[in-house]
């Protein structure tokens, strides 16, 4: 299936943007809830099912423009469960940067592991060479994660953010090459 183009977006006063944005969700919950299980319509990633990638898909969109909007008012960021969280960073590793549209390049081949200290089983490998990155999910301490040039561990939210360049790698504890993280920090987020 291909995408559809959706209608022009309006352009609502600065008045109207709150409830615009909350009949817009309102909307979306409601075509999430009242699809069918079996959904066939495009999606851009692997997913168990169309509406299963869209439901995690606009769930991650939506909690990192919230985050936008928190920081540009100035407000606490509203905290995420840690599993959402590693969930979110898993889309991004084992998502987006597994194709070839990833700007995320490292020549010489670089590795970067990711590790969320409160998510049991959340930790990645990442192999950056001259191509798409490749992104293998590695429990802690499992030799097959291999050596890496850079470890970056924290709380799943932490590092979540930081993908998303919401939140600097300094909230995170980094070891080895901190020229990885600054590489992320330019070209990872999609």
């Amino acid at each position: 299936m291909e995408p559809s183009r959706p209608a022009e977006a309006p352009e609502p006063a600065d008045d109207e943007l709150v409830p615009w944005l909350r009949e817009g969700h309102h909307h979306l919950v409601l075509a999430l809830h009242g699809a069918p299980r079996d959904l066939e319509t495009w999606a851009f990633l692997p997913a168990s099912s169309p509406l299963a990638f869209w439901a995690r898909r606009q769930a991650h969109e939506t909690s990192v423009h919230r985050a936008d909007a928190q920081q540009a008012a100035g407000v606490p960021l509203t905290p995420l469960p840690a599993r959402f969280a590693a969930d979110g960073v898993d889309e991004l590793l084992t998502g987006f940067h597994s194709t070839a549209r990833s700007a995320l390049h490292a020549d010489p081949p670089r590795t970067l592991r990711l590790h969320a200290t409160d998510s049991p089983g959340a930790d990645w490998t990442v192999r950056l060479t001259d191509g798409p990155p490749q992104t293998v999910r590695t429990p802690v301490g499992d030799a097959d994660g291999g050596p890496a040039d850079c470890t970056v561990e924290g709380p799943a939210e932490r590092l979540y953010l930081a993908l998303w360049n919401r939140l600097p790698w300094d909230a995170l504890k980094v070891t080895g090459d901190p020229a990885l993280p600054e590489l992320w920090r330019e070209h990872g987020a999609p």
